[in-house]
């Protein structure tokens, strides 16, 4: 069942007004309606783990419509087997309440009763109350950054208030906004104890900083094509001297599972839930084949992709002629206890060259690029240095035979799987790789169209944000182009 947080305020907003009604004479219930057994404030370390918890079902392809799902199969690491509607670009019935009440209110209560003098007292017990403000602006900043690279403009600085009807802000208000908070959440770190609950770095505060500063910059380059002053500022101030950003293995933002009730989402997927609906795509794979990127070995359980957007009976005919196709993951990789990456080395080692490319910073675009690489290979243990040597030597990947700008997003691309959104955006603000629609349609979609709560409960705020992703005669289209993606 998903939750919305408007109908969450109507009802409390019926009750308050029920309570403060006027009557003929105040009657003190006393302390008849407490409940005794009821927490007088949350467990703060609860509800960081369930929001950290959540970090790995919004970056694994296998959680049903969220944007890892949608955004794989847009961007193409991704291919459905069975019922490839989502392939074909069906507009999405995503809502976005499950964020909003979930992780992100979590979130909002560990500042709140972090900052509240009569809480704070409490919820210390769990950390300094300005390290865990610190860790849940990070986060907050993490998850705003993914629901505005899927839906675009949305509700934001008003949001998580019990509010009826939220105003949408622009995403570049948003991206203005992520930058300072990311900043300031850094800069707010003290020397006292990490929070209990941190499922991510078990409360090492030095690691926390790392991803804030890491965060900062991915989003600062992301807006590289709008504001290029504003960017280049913020990813200069964010990387400083190289020393607070991810950079080696140990500094990844890895998201590890204990197994039994809270297995990793491939394990669970394949081996609980028993589901075969999703494959390694052909494009990923048919790349990786040609340039003998041992990836290939690791991203899927054959190196045999299946095709992109194809028609129902297309795919099972094709399921049924290649049987040995990829699914998702290796199951080196997919244990019960397998680790997904969030943020890692790579990652942040490719936007180093991206942005030495772009001229923002004096490194050398070839030392990052390669380290990013390198470090991509020995995320998934089959680092060799003959193999690296090889593939970096491919003329696809070499960049001393030019094409830099392709060959650099093309890297990213790969570094990103499983992360189906960030693959994808990454294709939407460089276009590439080079990605062909669906079999017999025209274009790929670039950003994901509002879910159908947001027109019933919301229409005002709704329809003005649906206008401004209109085109031709369809607004709130899925083909529409977000602020920072542009020609």
């Amino acid at each position: 069942m998903k939750l919305n947080l408007k109908n969450i305020a109507f009802a409390s907003a019926l009750v308050t007004t029920l309570i403060v009604a006027p009557s003929c004479e105040k009657v003190d219930f006393g302390n008849m309606n407490v409940n005794p057994n009821l927490a007088k404030s949350p467990n703060t370390a609860a509800l960081l783990s369930n929001a950290l918890s959540t970090l790995g079902t919004y970056t694994a392809g296998v959680a049903g419509n969220s944007p890892a799902t949608i955004g794989g199969l847009y961007g193409q690491f991704y291919a459905e087997t069975q019922y490839t509607d989502a392939s074909r670009y069906a507009r999405s019935i995503n809502n976005w309440d499950g964020f909003y009440a979930g992780p992100l209110k979590d979130l909002q209560n560990i500042i709140d009763y972090n900052k509240d003098p009569e809480t704070a007292p409490l919820a210390i017990s769990n950390g300094s109350n300005a390290n865990q403000i610190a860790v849940a602006r990070i986060l907050k900043a993490f998850h705003f950054w993914v629901l505005t690279d899927t839906w675009g403009d949305l509700p934001y600085k008003e949001a998580l208030q019990a509010k009826s009807t939220i105003p949408y802000d622009t995403q570049e208000s948003i991206y203005t906004d992520l930058l300072k908070e990311l900043k300031e959440a850094v800069a707010g770190f003290d020397n006292g104890l990490g929070p209990k609950g941190d499922l991510l770095f078990g409360g090492n505060i030095s690691k926390w900083k790392k991803l804030g500063n890491s965060l900062r910059m991915l989003v600062a380059l992301r807006m590289s094509k709008v504001n290029s002053t504003l960017g280049k500022s913020e990813f200069v101030a964010a990387l400083g001297n190289g020393s607070e950003v991810i950079s080696t293995l140990a500094d990844n933002a890895t998201l590890v599972y204990p197994g039994g009730n809270f297995n990793n989402p491939f394990y669970q997927y394949y081996n609980v839930t028993k589901r075969d609906d999703y494959a390694v795509s052909e494009p990923l794979l048919d790349f990786m084949n040609s340039t003998n990127d041992l990836r290939n070995t690791i991203f899927g359980t054959s190196t045999v992709g299946f095709p992109v957007g194809l028609t129902r009976d297309d795919a099972v005919d094709f399921a049924n002629a290649n049987t040995g196709y990829a699914r998702l993951m290796n199951t080196s990789v997919a244990t019960a206890t397998s680790p997904i990456p969030i943020i890692t080395a790579a990652h942040i080692w490719l936007a180093r060259a991206e942005a030495a490319q772009l001229g923002w910073i004096t490194e050398v675009v070839a030392d990052d690029y390669k380290k990013g690489i390198e470090a991509s290979w020995n995320e998934w243990g089959i680092f060799n240095s003959s193999a690296l040597g090889g593939y970096l030597s491919n003329p696809n990947v070499d960049l001393a035979g030019g094409d830099i700008p392709e060959k650099i997003a093309t890297q990213q691309w790969i570094a990103w799987y499983p992360n189906g959104l960030q693959g994808w955006s990454v294709w939407r603000k460089t276009g590439f790789p080079d990605l062909d629609p669906a079999p017999g349609l025209a274009n790929i979609p670039r950003r994901v169209n509002y879910g159908p709560n947001e027109p019933r409960l919301n229409p005002e705020n709704y329809a003005a944000a649906a206008e401004r992703y209109k085109v031709n005669s369809e607004s709130d289209s899925q083909y529409a182009r977000m602020w920072w993606d542009r020609p």
